[in-house]
């Protein structure tokens, strides 16, 4: 079988191109610019191509029929448009990936499955998901296109370390942090569950629903079916750094007020819930897909694979010295309560 990547290259889809290259029932090809083909593994064939550019990436597929092509990298209707366009008659499945951030926020039960409404006020990601999901239904509904729509939880690779609080370069200045025995920001008093999940579990259910036939006109979320409290991750990456985790518990909506990072959507409209996922779709439609990386293993690789790579180690002193100016604003409240 043939099957197309848009993307390819990411925390998500890089994980699913490595296993699928070594699955002798699928023929790889991938739609990209060609900035990370090099660390493609061996017989991944490439199309280069900026999506982007309709005409271009009409051109580039003329020819090409597909039974799966998948899209990593849809984030507003009018992408999806353009890909129904490019692929209708060319494939026998279209997998686009969602997110499930899009699940009902707040949330009515923490429980979340499949039929759990799709609402999140908080985070314009997460509408325009949403939005995408409307879109590629409505076109299977009266038109007949394949789809298939999966939604990620918080997926991770050994590049990143999954943190709740964090600035615009990537988590290691938290890590760093903890490193100089400063506290670091939790939200809330970091007892809500959260679910992580390696993203070399995920891509083992994603390729089992790549080509199923009980997978048209359907969604599915991809987990771990283990939760664990932030403050359980957060000790975990502390031990495996060798230092003792010194959390300062800030509300969400204040880490949000505070300004400059968009905390409303990434917080409020997501981590700050406890959600757990009901996998047993999913399960059902690839018999026997088990997640096998355990958070605290996940998370222990993912930080000596950090503290091993000079390249991951990039720092960010705004957000650093942002941490330090709300904790010190935090005290000094405390401090006009209780003389005031």
């Amino acid at each position: 079988m043939k099957a197309l990547f848009i993307g390819g290259t990411g925390t998500i889809s890089m994980a699913i191109t490595r296993q699928l290259a070594e699955n002798p029932d699928w023929e790889l090809y991938l739609l990209n610019r060609g900035t990370r083909n090099a660390e493609l593994p061996a017989g991944v064939k490439t199309i280069t191509a900026d999506i982007n550019n309709e005409a271009e990436a009409a051109k580039a597929l003329e020819g090409y029929t597909f039974d799966c092509v998948c899209d990593f990298i849809g984030f507003v209707p009018a992408q999806l448009e353009r890909d129904v366009r490019l692929f209708r008659g060319k494939t026998k499945q279209f997998m686009y990936i969602s997110s499930a951030s899009a699940y009902q926020k707040p949330v009515g039960t923490y429980v979340i499955t499949e039929s759990t409404p799709l609402h999140n006020p908080y985070w314009e990601y997460s509408r325009n998901k949403i939005a995408c999901e409307e879109l590629l239904m409505k076109e299977y509904r009266e038109n007949g296109f394949p789809i298939t729509i999966i939604r990620p939880s918080h997926t991770y690779d050994e590049r990143n370390v999954p943190v709740g609080a964090h600035g615009d370069k990537g988590s290691w200045q938290v890590l760093k942090r903890m490193m100089e025995g400063k506290p670091v920001l939790v939200h809330g008093d970091g007892t809500t569950l959260w679910t992580v999940t390696f993203n070399t579990d995920f891509a083992k259910a994603f390729i089992g629903l790549m080509g199923n036939v009980h997978a048209i006109g359907e969604s599915y979320h991809i987990t771990s079916d283990e939760s664990v409290t932030w403050n359980q991750i957060y000790t975990i990456i502390a031990d495996e750094l060798g230092v003792p985790y010194k959390p300062y518990y800030v509300t969400s909506e204040f880490l949000h007020a505070a300004g400059k990072y968009d905390f409303a959507g990434g917080l409020t409209g997501d981590k700050a819930n406890t959600v757990v996922f009901d996998n047993n779709k999913v399960k059902r439609a690839v018999p026997g897909f088990q997640c096998t990386i355990r958070a605290d293993q996940g998370l222990r690789k993912t930080v000596r694979h950090m503290l091993a790579t000079p390249a991951l180690q990039v720092e960010d002193p705004e957000f650093d010295q942002w941490c330090d100016k709300v904790i010190a604003a935090l005290e000094a409240a405390k401090e006009v309560v209780k003389n005031g």
